[in-house]
């Protein structure tokens, strides 16, 4: 898989979250992917602050991302 290849399928994932994300007025960026096997994002507006956004960078975000792209190995918030 190429890295834009690899780069669409993160995206995609994303794009399959981010409407829970917004409806709490959050949202979340793509900041990076290195490796082939780590993505980096950023969380946005109320979800910077939120109490749980570690879970639900873990229980949400990276397993989205991972039924789409299943070689990512992490998922790590950026502030």
């Amino acid at each position: 898989m190429t890295a834009e290849e690899l780069k669409s399928k993160v995206e995609a994932a994303l794009d399959e979250i981010r409407p829970f994300l917004q409806n709490d007025g959050g949202d979340i960026s793509l900041i990076s992917i290195d490796n082939g096997n780590s993505v980096k994002v950023r969380l946005e507006g109320n979800c910077m602050g939120c109490t749980v956004n570690q879970m639900t960078l873990k229980s949400g975000v990276e397993l989205t991302i991972k039924k789409h792209a299943p070689q990512i190995e992490e998922v790590v918030n950026v502030a």
